[in-house]
C-alpha cells in the first residue's frame, strides 16, 4: 500500500496501526456532541442524589456504549454474535430507561444511541425489529413527559429510526465485503492449484512416455551387454541420448509456458494490487478479451510489461489514479504489419523514474530486454505539462490468415 494510503482505515477491514485506531475511534465518538444538552443538566438543575444518580448512568452508557463499538467495528467482528453483546445492548436499553424515568425527558437522545447500537449488534434477520422497539418505547416516554416537545421527539424518533436502518444496512454491506474478500482469496487459491494441476499433468504427457522408453531401452542395453553384442547395446545408448534431450528440451519448454504470464491474470492481479493500495484503477473489462494475432511470446512480455508497470505505480510513484488501455495500431515507421500497445499511466510525482534508472535486469532495463526478444520496444515518460508518468510497451502482432473458401462440388471457376 501506497505510504499516502497506509494511514487510511477501510470499512469493515479492522485497524493495521494506532493512527487508523484513533481515527475511527474519533469517527465514533465524534456523534457524542448531541449528549451535550443532557450531560449539560447535571449541573445544578437535578438534586445531589438525581445528579450522583446521572452520571453513573452517563458512565455506564458510555463504556457500553464505546465497547461495543470497538468490539463490532474496530476489532473486526462486524458478523460475530454473542451473548456478552447482547447483554451490553440490554444495559444500554435499560440505562436509556431509567434516567428518562428517574430524571426527565432531556435524557431521552440516548435511545437513539442505543437504536444505532441496536442496528449495528443484532443479527440481520432481527435488527430492523430491534430498531423499532427501541424508538417506541422513546416515544412512548417522550408523550408521557409534560415537557418534551412533540416536535423534537418526532425528530428524536426519525433520528433514531434512519440511524438504526443505517448501521443495519452498513453491517450488510460490510458482511458483503468480507465475504467477496473472503470468495477472491478462494479463487485465487483454486486458480494456483488448477495452475498446478495443469503443470503436474502436462509434466506427466511428457515424461511418461519418453521414461517409459527410457527404461525399456535400458533393459535391451543390459541383455545386450549380457550377450556382448556391443554395436546394438551402443545404438541403444545413443537412443537413449537422444529420448533424455528431447525429454529435456520437452520439461524446459512446459515450464516457460507454465512460467510466462497472461494478460488476462496480470489484469486481475493489477485490479488486486490497486484496489489494496487505495488508487483507482481505469480499466475497461474488454482489456481480458483474445487478441488475434497476438503470439504467446508477446502475450507473456505485455503481461511482464503490466506486472512491472503496476509495481511501480503502486510502490514509487503516490498516485491516486492508474489508467491501463490495449491499443491496436498499424506499425510504425511505415512498416507493414500491426501492432499492440500496452499503456500504463498515473497521476502520481513521476516516481516511476528511479525504475528506470536501475541495474541491467531489474526495473524497466530488465523490461526492455524481455520485449527486445519478442521484437518489442519500451517507451517511460511523463507525459508533457503534466504530473504522472506514462510506460507503453508495444509488440508486434502477427498475420491471421483467413482461411480460403474451397468452391462447392460441380460449380465452375471462370
Amino acid at each position: 500500500m501506497s505510504e499516502r494510503h497506509a494511514h487510511t482505515p477501510r470499512v469493515g477491514v479492522p485497524p493495521e496501526n494506532r493512527r487508523q485506531l484513533l481515527v475511527k475511534l474519533c469517527w465514533m465518538l465524534v456523534w457524542m456532541v448531541y449528549l451535550a444538552y443532557p450531560i449539560s443538566q447535571l449541573f445544578g438543575h437535578y438534586s445531589p442524589a438525581k445528579t450522583a444518580f446521572g452520571w453513573v448512568m452517563l458512565v455506564v452508557f458510555l463504556g457500553v456504549y464505546v465497547w461495543l463499538i470497538l468490539r463490532r467495528q474496530v476489532a473486526g467482528a462486524a458478523h460475530k454474535w454473542d451473548r456478552r453483546q447482547g447483554v451490553a445492548l440490554a444495559a444500554m436499553y435499560l440505562v436509556s430507561i431509567a434516567t428518562s424515568v428517574v430524571l426527565d425527558g432531556n435524557w431521552l437522545p440516548l435511545f437513539t444511541y442505543t437504536a444505532v447500537a441496536t442496528g449495528i449488534v443484532l443479527p440481520q434477520r432481527i435488527a430492523a425489529i430491534g430498531v423499532v422497539a427501541v424508538v417506541a418505547t422513546q416515544v412512548g416516554l417522550g408523550l408521557t413527559a409534560i415537557e418534551v416537545d412533540r416536535t423534537g421527539l418526532a425528530g428524536m424518533a426519525l433520528g433514531g429510526l434512519l440511524g438504526g436502518f443505517a448501521m443495519t444496512g452498513l453491517q450488510q454491506l460490510v458482511r458483503t465485503m468480507a465475504e467477496l474478500r473472503e470468495a477472491r482469496q478462494a479463487v485465487a487459491a483454486l486458480a494456483a492449484s488448477d495452475e498446478r494441476l495443469r503443470l503436474a499433468r502436462d509434466l506427466h504427457d511428457l515424461l511418461g512416455h519418453s521414461l517409459s522408453l527410457i527404461t525399456l531401452k535400458t533393459e535391451l542395453t543390459a541383455r545386450f551387454m549380457d550377450q556382448e553384442r556391443y554395436e546394438e547395446a551402443r545404438s541403444q545408448v545413443d537412443d537413449i541420448e537422444k529420448v533424455s534431450r528431447q525429454a529435456l528440451v520437452d520439461v524446459r519448454e512446459a515450464i516457460g509456458g507454465y512460467r510466462r504470464p497472461k494478460l488476462a491474470v496480470e489484469l486481475a492481479a493489477a485490479r488486486t494490487a490497486l484496489n489494496a493500495a487505495d488508487i483507482a484503477i481505469d480499466a475497461p473489462l474488454s482489456l481480458a478479451d483474445p487478441r488475434p494475432g497476438l503470439g504467446a511470446d508477446e502475450e507473456g512480455a505485455l503481461g511482464w510489461a503490466l506486472r512491472e508497470g503496476v509495481t511501480n505505480v503502486v510502490r514509487h510513484s503516490g498516485a491516486s489514479e492508474c489508467r491501463i488501455r490495449l491499443i491496436e495500431d498499424h506499425a510504425p515507421d511505415g512498416r507493414l504489419g500491426r501492432v499492440l500497445t500496452l499503456e500504463i499511466a498515473d497521476n502520481g510525482t513521476g516516481g516511476g523514474k528511479q525504475a528506470r534508472h536501475s541495474t541491467p535486469g531489474h526495473g524497466l532495463t530488465g523490461l526492455s530486454e524481455r520485449l527486445a526478444l519478442a521484437d518489442g520496444s519500451l517507451d517511460a515518460l511523463p507525459p508533457s505539462g503534466k504530473h504522472g508518468f506514462v510506460l507503453r510497451a508495444t509488440v508486434p502482432l502477427r498475420t491471421v490468415e483467413t482461411p480460403v473458401q474451397q468452391p462447392a462440388a460441380g460449380t465452375v471457376q471462370e
